[in-house]
């Protein structure tokens, strides 16, 4: 066979194996569409009703499209959630700040200051993360009603602090495990203490480290409900637990509910819009060593 049949042969090869390459592909595409749109069926159902007229909404026309766009559930929701939206606010806000800093500096702690029973403080600690809200409630509820904090906000970012110290802590190590030794052994030549290599060196490097806490710490604060309907009272509450309660009733128009739950999920959302990017970054921090 001449050089010039072969290189024809490799070449029909390739295109061969290119084109089986690209029906897989395509395939692949295909499946990954149907799932998405698989997945968003509840979206599009939620957002559906939300713009239904109350006596639209129906079993019979649940998928069907609205005649008449009723953008007044989103305005009637707003006004009927707008004190639990403030108060789901202030909570996620407060306890994720609260939760990043300390486990910022639990971390530091963990991973750069050697000191007896580190190597079991720390798995103690992890062990929270295993601990069910179910557990703790009736103890936690008697400790928040002795000390006065029972029904406030301040009593829920306090649960939600100490609660999230594990999940935070454990990213910090691993995140401040990477950072070099000599960085802080020169500081504390220059004369840095405790706070100051904290301030001047660690805080500035962990921006990654912290975009993983907030993300983490603000979603599941946010959307928690155990808690926020067991700790505090009707003007405390969460706007979680407003839409449960509202959706609770016997004759519900369910379009409230449908455009409540569209405002809840939009802060969370802004979130991942804004600093989704950064998550997967920050969260693989310190797991490669090398």
């Amino acid at each position: 066979m001449s050089a010039q049949a072969q290189d024809v042969g490799l070449d029909l090869g390739r295109r061969r194996s290119g084109g089986r390459r690209g029906r897989f592909r395509w395939m692949i595409y295909a499946g990954l569409l149907l799932a998405t749109a698989f997945y968003l069926l509840p979206v599009y159902l939620v957002v559906v009703t939300a713009l239904k007229e109350p006596a639209a909404i129906t079993l019979a026309d649940t998928w069907r499209l609205p005649e008449t766009w009723n953008w007044g559930s989103f305005a009637t929701a707003w006004e009927a959630f707008a004190p639990t939206l403030r108060n789901s606010l202030v909570l996620a806000v407060s306890a994720t700040a609260g939760s990043a800093l300390l486990g910022s500096m639990n971390g530091y702690i963990l991973s750069k200051w050697r000191f007896p029973g580190a190597n079991v403080v720390f798995p103690l600690m992890l062990f929270g993360m295993f601990i069910p809200y179910q557990a703790i409630l009736i103890p936690l509820f008697q400790f928040l009603r002795d000390v006065g904090l029972y029904g406030d906000l301040a009593g829920l970012i306090l649960t939600h602090v100490v609660y999230g110290l594990p999940i935070t802590t454990l990213i910090f190590r691993n995140f401040y495990a990477e950072i070099p030794d000599e960085m802080l052994d020169s500081a504390k030549i220059d004369g840095a203490g405790f706070f100051g290599i904290y301030a001047r060196i660690l805080f500035p490097l962990s921006v990654s480290g912290f975009v993983v806490v907030v993300i983490w710490q603000f979603t599941q604060i946010w959307n928690e409900f155990l808690f926020a309907v067991t700790l505090t009272r009707q003007e405390t509450q969460p706007i979680t637990v407003a839409l449960a309660n509202l959706a609770g009733g016997e004759a519900v128009n369910w379009n409230l509910p449908m455009a409540g739950s569209i405002l809840a999920a939009l802060p969370t959302l802004l979130i991942y819009i804004v600093l989704g990017r950064y998550f997967i970054r920050g969260l693989l921090a310190g797991s490669v060593k090398g």
